[in-house]
C-alpha cells in the first residue's frame, strides 16, 4: 500500500544522508520558510506547490530538504492522480518569526525516513474469501453491511494514524469516524481486525501494547463525521447499521497518498438522496505527525438554499458542559471526561471548526438519523469547501496530562492558534 513516490521523516545529519542517497548536484533550489506569526509552531505542516519549483520535472526523484546540518523530512504528493506530484509536503518546527533557509536537492534513492503516518485498508470479495489489502473501493447502495450479511471491510473501513493517535471510517454505509487510542508512537500492525484465517474479526476492542479502539460511536457519526440540516431536519450521510439500502447511490474511496510525513484519503458520495433532492458530496482526510488529530475537508453540491452543513462531535458518555472557545481563525468545541467504552478511561475530544460560516451548535435528539452528538452548523454554498480538525487526547497516550480537563482544553485552543499561523514559502 506504500506508494514508491512517497517518502518520509526523521531528522538526520546531512552527511549521513548524502552518503546513503545519490543526489543530483545540479538543479538545486534554495528557499526560505518564514513563520509569520508570533508563536512557536511545533510540527508545523508546510505544503510547497510544484508550480513554485523551477526543476519540477524531476518527478520520479525524492526531495531532500537541507537546513544547516539537518535534514527536514519531506515527501511528494500526487493529489489529482495524474502520475505527477503536485506538492512537497513537510513537517518541521519553527520558533516565533523564524526564517529557515532551506536547500532542496533531489535524490534518485528513497532516503527511507522513519514512518510516522499510515493508512490501512483491507476488504474481502466474499464471506469465505480472505481479506486482502486494497487502495480503493466502490460501494453500491445495495452492498452495505446489513444487506451483505457479513462485514466486507477490515476494521469496518479504512484506518489512518500518525505517531500520536489513530482513526477509522465506517465505509460500510454508516460513514462514522472512530478513535484508536495509541500508547506507542509506532505504526499499528497491518493485521488489526483480521484473524489468522484472514477473516474480518473485531479484535481491537481489547488492549494491546499499542493501544485499542476506545471510542463508542453508537448512532452518532463519531468524531468529525458530517451531515446536513435540511428544513431543520437532521440528515445523515448514509444509513444506520440496521438499514439495508444506502441513501447514497455510490460511494467511492481512494488512498490518495500514504507517506511517512502525510497520508491522505478521499471519498466521493454520488447521488446522496435526501427527501426529493440529490446531493454530491466530497471529503478529503489528511493526517501528519505531531498532532492528536486529523484534518478534514468537505463540500456538497446540489444545495437548494434550505440546508446547513453539520459537523459532528459524538457526546456518548459525556456528563460535562460543552466548551465553545474562539481561538485564531477557529471555534473549538471541546468536551472531556470518561468518554471511552464503559467509561474506563478519560478522553478529551474536540472539533476545531472555522469561524467563517459558523452558526453555532445544536444537540442531536435522542432518536433520528444522527443521535448522541453535538452538531456544529454552517452556512455553505454549492461546492464550497469547509476545512476542520478532529482531536482526541487519551489519558493513556504519550501525554498523560490529557487526564486533566484544563490541560486538554489548552491543548486544543493552542493547536487552533498554531493551525491559524501561516508559513510563507519564498523560492529563490
Amino acid at each position: 500500500m506504500k506508494k514508491s513516490i512517497q517518502l518520509g521523516l526523521a531528522t538526520t545529519a546531512v552527511a549521513a544522508l548524502l552518503s546513503s542517497c545519490k543526489t543530483q548536484q545540479n538543479g538545486q533550489t534554495k528557499m526560505v520558510l518564514h513563520n509569520t506569526s508570533e508563536i512557536v509552531l511545533p510540527q508545523k505542516a508546510v505544503e510547497i506547490s510544484r508550480k513554485a519549483i523551477a526543476n519540477a520535472d524531476k518527478s520520479t526523484n525524492f526531495p531532500i530538504l537541507l537546513h544547516g546540518n539537518d535534514t527536514i523530512p519531506a515527501q511528494v504528493n500526487d493529489l489529482n492522480g495524474d502520475g505527477k506530484w503536485d506538492e512537497i509536503f513537510l513537517v518541521t518546527d519553527f520558533s516565533a518569526k523564524e526564517k529557515k533557509e532551506v536547500e532542496l536537492k533531489w535524490s534518485e534513492t528513497d532516503p527511507k525516513f522513519t514512518v510516522r503516518t499510515s493508512v490501512r485498508f483491507g476488504k474481502r470479495a466474499a464471506k469465505d474469501q480472505p481479506v486482502k489489502p486494497a487502495t480503493e473501493e466502490i460501494l453500491p447502495a445495495n452492498e452495505v453491511h446489513k444487506a451483505l450479511g457479513y462485514q466486507r471491510y477490515q476494521t469496518d473501513g479504512p484506518t489512518w494514524e500518525n505517531d500520536k493517535v489513530g482513526f477509522r471510517h465506517y465505509l460500510d454505509g454508516r460513514n462514522a469516524k472512530d478513535v484508536f487510542g495509541k500508547k506507542t508512537p509506532g505504526i499499528t500492525p497491518e493485521n488489526v481486525g483480521i484473524n489468522a484465517k484472514g477473516e474480518v474479526e473485531d479484535d481491537y476492542h481489547q488492549m494491546y501494547d499499542w493501544g485499542r479502539d476506545i471510542f463508542p460511536v453508537g448512532n452518532s457519526v463519531g468524531l468529525g463525521g458530517f451531515g446536513l440540516l435540511v428544513d431543520n431536519q437532521i440528515k445523515r450521510l448514509g444509513i444506520l447499521p440496521t438499514e439495508k439500502v444506502n441513501t447514497i447511490e455510490t460511494t467511492t474511496f481512494k488512498i490518495v497518498s500514504e507517506g511517512p510525513e502525510n497520508s491522505v484519503l478521499s471519498y466521493d458520495y454520488h447521488n446522496w438522496k435526501v427527501n426529493d433532492n440529490l446531493y454530491q458530496a466530497h471529503e478529503t482526510t489528511s493526517i501528519w505527525p505531531g498532532m492528536y488529530g486529523y484534518q478534514n475537508t468537505v463540500s456538497v453540491d446540489g444545495l437548494k438554499g434550505n440546508e446547513q452543513l453539520l459537523i459532528a462531535l459524538s457526546n456518548i458518555n459525556n456528563t460535562n458542559p460543552l466548551q465553545e472557545v474562539e481561538a485564531g481563525d477557529f471555534v473549538c468545541l471541546i468536551q472531556h471526561g470518561h468518554l471511552t467504552y464503559d467509561k474506563q478511561w478519560i478522553l478529551g475530544t474536540a472539533i476545531i471548526v472555522p469561524k467563517k460560516g459558523y452558526k453555532g451548535f445544536i444537540e442531536a435528539p435522542k432518536t433520528g438519523e444522527i443521535t448522541q452528538s453535538f452538531l456544529a452548523k454552517f452556512d455553505v454554498k454549492n461546492n464550497e469547501t469547509v476545512t476542520y480538525y478532529a482531536v482526541a487526547g487519551w489519558e493513556l497516550s504519550a501525554d498523560p496530562n490529557f487526564k486533566d480537563a484544563t490541560y486538554f482544553a489548552n491543548y486544543v485552543t493552542t493547536l487552533a492558534k498554531q493551525l491559524t499561523a501561516k508559513v510563507e514559502v519564498k523560492v529563490n
